[in-house]
């Protein structure tokens, strides 16, 4: 098996520091997709100057938000601090969304901490004028051990809604197939049950999601050197069911760049921001190798193998993978 993969780039500053001269963007810039549309933006969430120009006069109809809500961006603030900080980018996100719009938000629950910081970022989103729609959890499928209390599978999800935005069903059905008898009910005088009235051989996602698959470095779809990256299946699930084709859809912490990804094999353009000019590499790479190969990731190797070689400190000498040409702004 290929392996070439790069370490977790918050934690070897070395290896960070030789991305970053690769990296086409610095602070402030846009990159603009001249085949979809995407932007990608270098840019901090909580500066609306900046994500007014990210979004160039445009309104979005779906936000998917997966901020760093371990605190690893925030070891040494506070609860309270990064509560605060949550509601600035959220403040944002709002008022760059139609009126019928739809927000999800990733965040993590500390068992050793109270649960925070998810309970007192819901209670700041009722600062908002929005509705809670549903809590989403996501199971992973592998946990972290423990011999005293029940092994950590679970992601949270939290889904708002402005006004009455679109909601696909038929976009969200699994492939989990129809198993269970039950629910009873007489239909035309005579008693049926939901297999026999179902439409479909397989279940609705509820909002438990059993079926993602989490991301690890055998998968097609790692980018190594992230350490949040979500799973492909969970972004365009929740693009195809809150939006309509070529509807934008934005994301301030591009990370691994999935949901710029995702946007693009479901027909959506995206703006997306990382305010790490190393991530924001990553995420235009990762849309140009997809185009290029019809890969959605490295498996185990990396984004920018054509400039670098983990195997030694110096850099390769072969020409480097020449980028579609865009506008910088």
């Amino acid at each position: 098996m290929h392996n070439n993969p790069l370490p977790r780039l918050d934690e070897d500053s070395e290896v960070y520091q030789r991305l970053l001269k690769h990296c086409r963007l610095k602070a402030g810039d846009i990159w603009i997709d001249p085949i979809s549309g995407h932007r990608v933006g270098c840019i901090d969430a909580t500066d609306s100057q900046a994500i007014t120009s990210l979004m160039g006069g445009q309104l979005a109809t779906l936000a998917i938000h997966d901020p760093p809500y371990n605190l690893v961006a925030f070891e040494t603030r506070s609860v309270e601090e990064y509560v605060a900080w949550c509601k600035k980018w959220v403040s944002t996100s709002l008022r760059h969304m139609t009126e019928d719009c739809s927000l999800y938000v990733w965040l993590g629950a500390d068992q050793k901490n109270h649960y925070q910081p998810l309970p007192d970022f819901m209670v700041m989103m009722r600062d908002f004028q929005i509705q809670t729609r549903s809590f989403i959890t996501v199971r992973n499928q592998r946990g972290y051990g423990t011999q005293k209390n029940w092994m950590a599978v679970r992601q949270e999800l939290l889904y708002y809604v402005r006004g009455k935005p679109v909601f696909n069903v038929e976009a969200e059905y699994t492939d989990i197939p129809k198993a269970l008898k039950g629910y009873y009910k007489e239909v035309g005088g005579e008693i049926t049950e939901n297999l026999q009235r179902s439409k479909s051989d397989t279940i609705r996602a509820g909002n438990v999601w059993l079926d993602i698959q989490q991301v690890f470095y055998r998968l097609q779809e790692n980018v190594s050197g992230c350490y949040a990256q979500k799973p492909l299946k969970s972004i365009r699930r929740i693009i195809d069911a809150s939006s309509r084709k070529s509807d934008v859809v934005v994301d301030f912490f591009a990370h691994s760049g999935t949901t710029l990804l995702a946007a693009e094999m479901a027909g959506r353009r995206c703006f997306t921001a990382d305010i790490d000019p190393v991530f924001c590499e990553m995420a235009i790479r990762r849309l140009e190798h997809f185009r290029a190969s019809g890969h959605t990731g490295w498996q185990n190797g990396h984004a920018f193998e054509q400039d670098i070689a983990m195997s030694s400190s110096t850099e390769k000498q072969a020409e480097p993978t020449v980028p579609i040409q865009a506008t910088l702004i």
